[in-house]
């Protein structure tokens, strides 16, 4: 009964059938509890799975009556409670798999018993106490999962580790205390994850034991000491994450002989010495990670070699010396960052590594080039040690020009302070004799000269605060009033319900003036502030046409039209909305100074002017949103289905977070789906997957929003592909929303709403 789109409450009339043995109903749309009669009479059952539905409650102690029981699968669903008690009674009993759900409680003692195990997933769960980590020693063991819970306690010391042992991850947990040596008895281990816990000590010498590895990461831990030359004896190994640890000394050049590697990351440590010359010998190579780490000397010209690197980060090390021209050779980079290093010289003119921008190669004092500033030329070496007269005039001529830049410079900088004075204007609070209390009492500081500056306008516009009428929307931060005032101008104003990490309120006022500096035609601007002791409100332009998210999908919030979704949403109008939108996202990215993430993207944080130009609302706005943890976040974001997997699972935080969510809106605007959808009778549609599967069965075009009319297919097939490529699973095989731009900009150019 798997993937049949059934839907509804799981019968429980079914635990009357004494001779099923597999009873499988997963990936399907059921709610509701697992019927505690399900397994009144399952005496000859062996498999059982209900993984990917929507069930709740717990896990019925019932089913310790299925005696033959081999295996069962409840991942992906949201049960609570914690395992069944006996649970091991079932003495068959080989597979278990409850990942991803909500279960709890300490299992160590219970899975301790369940000697015929052979795979274990209790992932992405809050279980608590210490890890059944005695399971890696029961001679059937292939697989153990428990990762993304709350495990505490040391590994202990493998006596006599499964000879099927093919896979750990025990990441993200609380786990202490030093990696043990005897990991190396372990001989057929492909996979091991123990990053993101507090792990501390070295990484055992005799790591390169482990000869079948594929991929390991150590991660996000206390480890210290120096990268073991043993790794070189893995041939075989794909994945080496290494990143965020203490570890020093140099790069082992016995890495190299890892022909096989994909991903190499050791960034973040205190590495020192040179780049081994001979990582070229790691042609498969995709990932390369060095950055913040001591590295110095040169960048070998021979990583111009990897031809199919997507990801070069050498930045923030003590890197000399000129960029090898080589590395123009990296056609398929995604990613490139050279910047904070001590680089000199001209950038090489490669379109390759120029496409990245200023900020790839940014805070090397010695680099010029496009795209940073261009190279002067060199004077002509002297004949003698004397000046010639030429020389001498020039050396005047510059001295005088250098005056006048710097003249020029105080007068612009004062014009500037005069102007930002000029505009902040600042209206401190209610007259004393004011007996009304619904006006403001505080501090207003206006970042618009359109807008009003006398107290008495402002007294009536904050009034509108208090009736619901004018509430506009709302999310995770506050609520979104839209205020009027005389003469036709109107703003909206964010009511926060939080200050979020910002500690004070002179951080707020610094943090909210910072993004009234900002200015892009597809950013909704900042217009000003207020903030009491009890209170504060953001001010922003107030933008007439919706969200995207009412136009394309017709929903009614408050304040807005209802409907079955704007008719005037053409293919044409969609198409500018992404271009503007990713060029907003761009400029957030790459042209702010630090960058800017949003975190925050979906459509209903898209609005949309009058002549439907794409206006991004919400940005900056990180530092206001609750302390979040790693089972919070998407009750906070409220973006259900626009989160990237790495932020929704461990909160790790990149530019790539809003590739993945812009990448989203991208199919959103393709097919007029909503990003998750759950039919009555149809299955949950999940858009990246269900866009994913139709394109590789050839079927690309059943994928377009039926209500478009009069659009070019290639077009939308193009955008399709470059969503999907957004939301890759992996973050560095997204590209930068720099790339995103160029690529919508190449699909067609000369739009027009």
């Amino acid at each position: 009964m798997s993937s049949n789109a059934l839907s509804g409450s799981i019968p429980g009339f079914i635990g009357d059938l004494p001779n099923i043995r597999f009873l499988d109903f997963s990936k399907n749309g059921y709610t509701g509890e697992i019927p505690f009669a399900l397994f009144r009479n399952c005496y000859k059952t062996k498999y059982v799975s209900f993984s990917h539905n929507g069930l709740s409650g717990s896990i019925p102690g019932s089913i310790v009556n299925c005696s033959k029981l081999e295996g069962f699968d409840f991942s992906f669903n949201n049960l609570t409670g914690e395992l069944p008690s006996r649970i091991c009674d079932i003495l068959v009993l080989k597979y278990v798999s409850v990942g991803s759900n909500a279960l709890s409680g300490s299992v160590l003692e219970e899975i301790s018993k369940c000697q015929s195990l052979r795979s274990l997933d209790l992932s992405r769960n809050s279980f608590t106490g210490l890890a059944p980590l005695g399971v890696l020693e029961f001679k059937n063991t292939t697989y153990f999962n428990v990762s993304h819970n709350e495990f505490v306690g040391e590994i202990p010391a493998i006596g006599t580790c499964s000879g099927t042992l093919e896979f750990i991850d025990a990441s993200w947990n609380s786990l202490s205390g030093e990696i043990p040596t005897s990991i190396s008895n372990c001989k057929n281990l492909k996979v091991l994850d123990l990053g993101f816990n507090n792990l501390n000590g070295t990484i055992p010498v005799n790591i390169g034991d482990l000869e079948r590895l594929l991929a390991i990461s150590l991660a996000n831990n206390s480890l210290s000491g120096t990268i073991p030359a043993g790794f070189g004896s893995i041939e075989l190994l794909q994945v080496l994450d290494l990143h965020n640890l203490n570890l020093a000394g140099g790069i082992p050049e016995d890495i190299s002989n890892c022909r096989f590697l994909r991903e190499l990351d050791v960034s973040v440590n205190m590495l020192e010495g040179h780049i081994p010359d001979t990582l070229y010998n790691m042609s498969n190579l995709e990932v390369l990670d060095l950055s913040r780490n001591r590295l110095n000397g040169s960048i070998p010209s021979s990583l111009g070699n990897l031809s199919k690197i997507q990801l070069l980060d050498l930045s923030q090390n003590s890197l000399s010396g000129s960029i090898p021209p080589s590395l123009g050779n990296l056609n398929m980079l995604t990613h490139f960052n050279l910047s904070y290093n001590n680089l000199s010289g001209m950038i090489p003119t490669h379109q390759t590594i120029q496409s990245f921008g200023a900020l790839a190669f940014s805070n090397n004092p010695g680099l010029c080039g496009f795209p940073l500033a261009s190279c002067s030329r060199s004077a002509t070496p002297a004949t003698s040690g004397v000046l010639s007269v030429s020389a001498i005039v020039a050396i005047v001529a510059a001295a005088v020009i250098l005056t006048g830049v710097c003249l020029v410079t105080i007068m612009n900088i004062r014009a500037r302070k005069s102007k930002k004075q000029e505009v902040a204007v600042v209206v401190e609070s209610t007259p004393p004799s004011s007996s009304d209390s619904n006006v403001i009492i505080g501090k207003l500081v206006l970042f618009s000269k359109s807008l009003p500056s006398k107290y008495e306008d402002w007294e009536a516009g904050t009034k509108a605060l208090l009736d619901k009428k004018y509430l506009i929307g709302g999310g995770s931060i506050g609520t979104v009033y839209k205020t009027s005032f005389e003469g036709g101008i109107s703003i909206a104003v964010k009511k926060l319900e939080t200050l979020g990490r910002l500690g004070n309120q002179d951080e707020f006022e610094q943090e909210i003036r910072r993004l009234g500096n900002l200015q892009h035609q597809n950013l909704v601007a900042f217009q000003g502030y207020y903030r009491s002791s009890s209170m504060q409100f953001i001010l922003t332009e107030f933008i007439s046409n919706g969200n995207l998210y009412d136009n394309l999908h017709g929903m009614n919030y408050p304040g807005t039209s209802s409907g079955v979704g704007n008719t005037e949403l053409t293919w044409s109008r969609r198409f500018h909305i992404a271009l503007g939108t990713a060029r907003a996202l761009s400029y957030l990215h790459h042209d702010c100074r630090p960058p800017i993430l949003h975190l925050n993207i979906k459509s209903t944080n898209i609005l949309l002017d009058e002549s439907y130009e794409a206006k991004l609302s919400d940005y900056g706005l990180g530092k206001l949103l609750p302390i979040l943890d790693n089972y919070g976040l998407t009750r906070f974001h409220n973006a259900v289905g626009y989160v990237a997997p790495e932020l929704a699972q461990s909160l790790r935080l990149s530019e790539k977070c809003d590739v993945y969510s812009f990448g989203v809106i991208l199919l959103e605007l393709v097919t007029g789906r909503k990003p998750v959808e759950s039919p009555t009778v149809n299955e949950v549609v999940i858009l990246c997957e269900y866009v994913r599967g139709l394109l590789e069965r050839g079927s690309a075009s059943a994928c377009f929003d039926t209500r478009l009319r009069g659009f070019a297919e290639n077009e939308l097939i193009q955008v399709m592909k470059l969503g999907l490529i957004c939301t890759s699973e992996v973050p560095s095989r997204r590209p930068s929303m720099a790339e995103v731009v160029q690529v919508l900009e190449s699909i067609r150019s000369g739009i027009e709403p």
